[in-house]
């Protein structure tokens, strides 16, 4: 009886816990979040070239991931 209750309650935390990182954006809140303080590569023209050399060379395009902050609008 009290397994049942002490895994009713680890659930419950642990939905609670992956619940809070879902929300709604904005779209006045999106500028914020595509700000070029949120894109992670240290040099983004350099990484564009680099991204440029490999599509190129291999034939293929995409797949790169969001260039733009944490909207993924971008």
């Amino acid at each position: 009886m009290a397994k049942k209750i002490i895994l009713k309650f680890i659930f419950l935390l642990l939905l609670l816990l992956f619940a809070a990182g879902c929300t709604t954006v904005e779209p006045w809140e999106r500028e914020g979040l595509s700000s070029p303080i949120m894109i992670l590569d240290k040099n983004p023209i350099e990484k564009g070239i680099e991204i440029h050399h490999i599509e190129f060379r291999e034939g293929s395009a995409g797949a790169t991931g969001s260039q733009s902050g944490g909207c993924g609008c971008g």
